[in-house]
C-alpha cells in the first residue's frame, strides 16, 4: 500500500511513528502533485496540520476533491475542534502519534479505498470516504464528531459503551470537556435521526449507551 505525505516535510514524531509502523510515505508538496499522481499510485494521503492548522485544513477539501483519496489528518489536541468543522477529512489521529494506531488507521483507510466501504444500518448509510450520511436516501447533516460517533455505533452494534470508552474510542484522547460531551452529541444525533430512529441509541442507566 502506497501512502502520500502532504506537506512533504513532517515532524520527528510523525516520521518516527511512520517508520515504526513500517510505512515509507512519498512526500508531496503541492495540490497539483497529489492530483497528478493518484491514478492508482497511492491509497491514502496523510496531512499533518502542525502549527498552521487553518491553512492546511483549507487545502484538505481541495485535496479530497482533486485526488479522491481518503485523507488522514494528524492534529494537535488543542486544534481538534477546528477539524470538526473541516470538509474532506476521512479520519484523524492526535499527536503525539502512537505508531500502532497510526498503522492501523492508515491500513484501514487503504482497505476502504479499495472497497465500497459504505456502512449500513436499516435505512441509514454512511460513506467513510466522503463523510456523507443519508437516511432513506436523503442527506443527513452531521458535524464531524456526530458522524464519527454514529459511525462508531454502527460499526460496534449491540454492546454497551461507557462514556469514558466512547471518549477514548471516538475522540481519541481525554477530551477536555469530559464525559458530558458524549451526552451532548448523543442528544444531537437523536434529534437529527428523528423520533423513530432515535430509539436506535439506547441509554443504559448508570453505564452508557448501546446502538442497535
Amino acid at each position: 500500500m502506497n501512502v502520500a505525505l502532504h506537506p512533504g516535510d513532517c515532524s520527528e514524531d510523525l516520521a518516527s511513528a511512520l517508520a515504526m509502523a513500517g510505512i515509507d510515505p512519498t512526500p508531496v508538496d503541492s495540490l497539483e502533485a497529489v492530483a497528478l499522481e493518484t491514478s492508482g499510485e497511492w491509497s491514502v494521503l496523510v496531512v499533518e496540520l502542525g502549527d498552521q492548522p487553518m491553512r492546511r485544513l483549507r487545502h484538505v477539501g481541495a485535496l479530497a476533491e482533486e485526488s479522491g483519496l481518503p485523507i488522514l489528518v494528524v492534529v494537535e489536541p488543542v486544534h481538534f475542534p477546528l477539524v470538526e468543522k473541516a470538509s474532506g477529512v476521512t479520519d484523524l489521529i492526535t499527536s503525539p502519534v502512537d505508531a500502532a494506531e497510526l498503522g492501523l488507521r492508515i491500513r484501514r483507510l487503504g482497505r476502504l479505498a479499495e472497497e465500497d466501504g459504505v456502512l449500513r444500518y436499516k435505512d441509514l448509510a454512511l460513506n467513510p470516504l466522503t463523510y456523507q450520511a443519508t437516511l432513506s436516501g436523503e442527506p443527513l447533516d452531521l458535524t464531524f464528531m456526530e458522524y464519527e460517533l454514529l459511525r462508531f455505533f454502527v460499526e460496534n452494534q449491540g454492546r454497551v459503551w461507557t462514556r469514558e470508552q466512547l471518549l477514548s474510542k471516538v475522540w481519541g484522547y481525554d477530551y477536555f470537556g469530559g464525559a458530558r460531551t458524549v451526552d451532548v452529541h448523543v442528544r444531537r444525533l437523536r434529534a437529527k435521526l428523528g423520533e423513530e430512529r432515535a430509539r436506535w441509541i439506547t441509554t443504559v442507566r448508570s453505564v452508557g449507551y448501546r446502538f442497535g
